[in-house]
């Protein structure tokens, strides 16, 4: 079976958040059961630089605005990726999405229109002979492949659109249709019209043959108001063919019995190198060299969704408490302010890097007690996953796939042997506060830490079982398809 990924992001060549690891590791996990899986991703400088074997398969000479190449090549594991060299869209420094300015780029909606537009084309076997059985979609930056191929008409593969982030959308003005070379008539209710403008996820919510996203808690959440932004109605009426599937981690990549980025591997059977990666994760950080004194770690966008708010609002409660705090991430400026201002005031106690740093995600994984993840809205979630996998318990809020994935240590599930981190609600600051108190009396119990820390490192939080769902997904829709076309 066939499957073209159409995707804005692939660990290892391009990443700002989850969506990049999630492609990266699924591809490989779903060739374990059969399915071919190609990605196609903008010619981002840093993707064209990286391709292994990489060679021009296609011309592409009116691509909104431009011409451009279509480039194959590889990724280390073998995942074939195909990349869109169009420099008048993707030949722009840092961030995909931002200017220097740290503002939306202001042709974004034909960049990633060019995206989808060349995934269509592809998928339906325009530029090779590899038609595609199924597009997968992945968030609004690729939304608009499934509206492609329904406007246009044709040969159509069964089609599949992901939300990993229902908040991002990708909205345009309704004046910019023709420019998408989208029909008038599809800036309706029942097509690509969002409260008069152009939706791109509303697109491929729409137009596609099934939707998932990345939690059975979050596809609850997201048909209604409160988590649906604006989409409830849409996601209601489509709620037969919409299916929550958790992500999983690569676990090739995020395991602490062979992770580079630490000072010292350990695994669950022996969980003492975490003792070299606190130390090292504190003199990272300027942190006091005090192996006792329990260490919690963030990696996050710091943002109100993302709950940072919450923790540094939370800050004086948890350093009465005798705990450190070490911070990465980078978002609202007034936050990136507030956590760098905490750290000028605590010195050795509180440790701030701004900023995304790989290795240093991995050695806050390896070397903290526990990893804060309070958010107030999350699809899914890698983050507390990673910390599963390290031993680094989570404290997260009772959301999305925090929800799913994480086993609140209280009295029960502790005496069952169950337990994996810490679970707050409601998503308050009061909440927190609780909770990291629950958290830090259980760390000075070290034998009941360490069989919670154990415990949690036994969960499987690899892809296996996920790319198990999304392959009988793909057969399913392919099957009903052919089922369709013989009657």
């Amino acid at each position: 079976m066939r499957v073209l990924f159409v995707t804005s992001e692939i660990y290892p060549l391009v990443k700002t958040g989850g969506l990049a690891d999630v492609c990266g590791a699924l591809t490989p996990a779903l060739a374990e059961h059969g399915v071919d899986v190609r990605c196609l991703v903008p010619g981002y400088p840093a993707v064209l630089t990286q391709l292994h074997h990489a060679r021009a398969v296609a011309e592409l000479p009116d691509l909104f605005g431009g011409a451009g190449t279509l480039v194959q090549g590889l990724l280390e594991n073998g995942t074939t990726v195909l990349a869109i060299d169009a420099p008048h869209l993707f030949d722009r420094p840092g961030n995909p999405y931002l200017g220097p300015d740290r503002l939306d780029w202001p042709d974004n909606d034909l960049r990633f229109a060019a995206l989808g537009w060349v995934g269509a084309h592809l998928a339906r076997g325009d530029f090779d002979a590899w038609p595609a059985d199924v597009l997968h979609a992945h968030d609004w930056q690729a939304s608009l492949a499934p509206a492609y191929l329904v406007l246009q008409g044709g040969r159509r593969p069964a089609t599949v659109t992901t939300i990993h982030n229902i908040a991002y959308q990708g909205l345009f003005p309704a004046e910019r249709l023709e420019l998408l070379r989208l029909p008038s008539e599809s800036l309706a209710i029942e097509g690509v019209e969002y409260y008069g403008k152009v939706g791109f996820l509303k697109a491929g919510l729409y137009y596609a043959d099934r939707i998932t996203t990345v939690s059975p808690t979050y596809a609850r959440e997201i048909q209604g108001p409160e988590q649906g932004f604006g989409l409830e109605g849409l996601l209601r009426t489509r709620r037969a063919d919409l299916v929550g599937i958790l992500n999983g981690v690569d676990e090739t990549v995020w395991n602490p019995a062979s992770d580079p980025h630490l000072a010292s591997c350990y695994d669950a059977s022996d969980i003492a190198g975490k003792a070299a990666n606190k130390a090292a994760l504190q003199e990272r950080y300027g942190l006091a060299r005090q192996p006792d004194r329990p260490l919690l770690g963030v990696v996050s966008r710091l943002t109100p969704q993302k709950g940072l708010d919450l923790l540094l609002a939370a800050v004086p409660d948890l350093l009465a408490s005798g705990a450190q705090l070490a911070v990465l991430g980078s978002g609202d400026a007034d936050l990136e302010e507030g956590f760098r201002r905490a750290a000028a005031d605590h010195p050795r106690r509180v440790g701030v890097v701004i900023g995304y740093d790989e290795p240093l995600s991995h050695l806050i994984q390896g070397g903290a007690d526990a990893i804060v993840v309070p958010s107030r809205a999350e699809p899914c979630g890698l983050t507390q996953l990673y910390g599963l996998r390290y031993g680094t318990l989570p404290v997260v809020a009772r959301v999305g796939g925090l929800a799913d994935s994480v086993i609140d240590a209280n009295e029960a599930a502790l005496h069952d042997g169950v337990a994996t981190g810490f679970v707050f609600a409601p998503v308050t600051v009061e909440a927190l506060i609780e909770t990291q108190k629950r958290a830090l009396e259980l760390y000075g119990e070290r034998y009941r830490w360490g069989m919670v820390q154990r415990r949690a490192m036994s969960r499987d939080v690899g892809w296996h079982a996920s790319a198990t769902r999304y392959a009988a997904l793909y057969r399913d829709l392919v099957a009903s398809r052919r089922a369709r076309a013989a009657r």
